[in-house]
């Protein structure tokens, strides 16, 4: 078995994780490991945009869509915090070299499903691409931040609720890292479900960890379901039409080509739409008329989403494509308090993996980059705060004690610690 030390571990090499190290102080060590490639994260795959407080005028107006969208069910201090964090967040991304679309000289803010006015930055319709590989590239050049890749975390090394840091793998080798603070960023929960919009090898293991080490828990049972992702009858990751192209205008149909619903509804209404009319239809989809915006918006404004459907066989141009709903973001997770600590000393957690409430039971489209962020460099600064740590623990008999309690079999233990706890939630609702 083998040992690293570090000052701060971060898992996971998503947009929460790269901003969380940006902001760490230069004389500590990062450590940052990845189940896969570090480019290989749910951030890459955000393609409508990041929202902003434009000005003061819009502030009640984003607070209540953000509240309207999550059932009231939001924890009202974070919301603000994000929307009051906003254009902080945007020029520290503009700095790292972000490119946000622009008309002229300003920039063109764009409107999604739920919001009652445009609000949303974005850059093309790979926005989170944008922004993750500006943010990594930002990283690669930090001396005190080191990347390894293919390293999955298996399990924390934790005594008396203090967390020391984690058990990693590599090659079929164990890895002992300790850490004075560790931060979860791991993204979410795709790869539990048949059909998602995630990467197959985003599992919530953090979730699973944090239920067998009595970490608190907020809310696990709630999962938001995209309402258009193309259909397609290939296996694999379902590949998202993005919210956008509704907003700006795009329709949905059933089989007798007519409209059955408000296309901008909040995204858990509007699959249940969708849901009930393809029950109706005895369809595995319904249609999506993209065609009304224009060859020119589509081409121009959605471009990649323009591209994968001609890969597909449909060009959405002149044709409607099949739209079906796939599972997307996940609200609940590992609890953490504003500045993003969990129940555990010495481990936060932040993005996907964490619920700081800010969502409540329905994410408003365009929030979860910026929620990221925003937590994510809040768990970094109250880091910084924290008086210097030594461990009270011997760290080689606690790994030989984790690896004994280890499953056999825990990548599907795991999987089925966090589906079982989902299922007992909704049946306790």
């Amino acid at each position: 078995m083998k040992r690293i030390d570090t000052d701060i571990l971060i898992v996971g090499t998503g947009a929460a994780g790269l901003f969380a190290a940006l902001h760490a102080d230069p004389d500590k060590k990062v450590l940052m490991i990845t189940k896969v490639a570090k480019d290989k994260s749910d951030s890459y795959l955000a393609q409508g945009g990041i929202c902003v407080l434009k000005d003061e005028s819009d502030y009640d107006s984003f607070f209540e869509d953000t509240m309207k969208a999550g059932h009231y069910e939001n924890r009202r201090e974070s919301v603000d915090i994000m929307i009051r964090s906003s254009k902080e967040t945007i020029n520290e991304l503009i700095g790292y070299g972000v490119e946000f679309t622009k008309k002229g000289d300003h920039f063109d803010y764009t409107r999604e499903g739920c919001h009652s006015k445009p609000r949303i930055l974005y850059h093309e319709d790979i926005t989170g691409k944008e922004i993750t590989s500006k943010l990594l590239a930002e990283v690669l050049t930090r001396k005190n931040i080191t990347i390894l890749e293919n390293m999955p975390m298996v399990d924390i090394l934790e005594r008396e609720n203090v967390c020391y840091g984690v058990l990693a793998k590599k090659d079929g080798e164990y890895y002992t890292i300790r850490a004075n603070y560790t931060i979860w960023a791991t993204g979410g929960i795709g790869g539990l479900f048949c059909n998602s919009t995630n990467y197959p090898h985003l599992r919530a293991d953090a979730v699973a960890i944090a239920i067998r080490h009595g970490v608190q828990l907020e809310h696990p049972e709630y999962i938001q379901f995209h309402p258009t992702t193309l259909y397609s009858k290939k296996h694999g990751r379902s590949f998202l039409i993005s919210e956008s192209i509704r907003g700006e205008g795009a329709k949905l149909y059933g089989a007798d080509g007519k409209r059955f619903a408000n296309e901008i509804l909040p995204r858990d209404l509007l699959t249940k739409e969708i849901l009930k009319q393809m029950k109706k239809d005895h369809k595995p989809f319904v249609w999506l008329d993209m065609t009304v915006l224009g060859k020119e918006t589509i081409v121009t404004h959605f471009p990649h989403i323009y591209q994968h459907c001609l890969n597909e066989g449909y060009d959405c141009t002149k044709e409607w494509i099949p739209v079906v709903p796939g599972q997307h973001y996940y609200m609940g997770g590992v609890y953490v308090d504003k500045n993003s600590k969990t129940s555990m000393e010495r481990l936060y957690a932040a993005g996907e993996t964490s619920c700081n409430g800010v969502h409540g039971k329905n994410r408003l489209a365009s929030n979860s980059l910026l929620e990221s962020l925003v937590f994510a460099k809040r768990a970094m600064q109250d880091i910084k705060t924290q008086k210097a740590v030594q461990s009270s623990c011997d760290l080689d008999d606690l790994a030989k004690e984790t690896i004994e309690k280890l499953p056999k079999d825990y990548v599907e233990t795991y999987k089925n610690i966090v589906l079982n706890e989902i299922k007992k939630r909704k049946e306790n609702q």
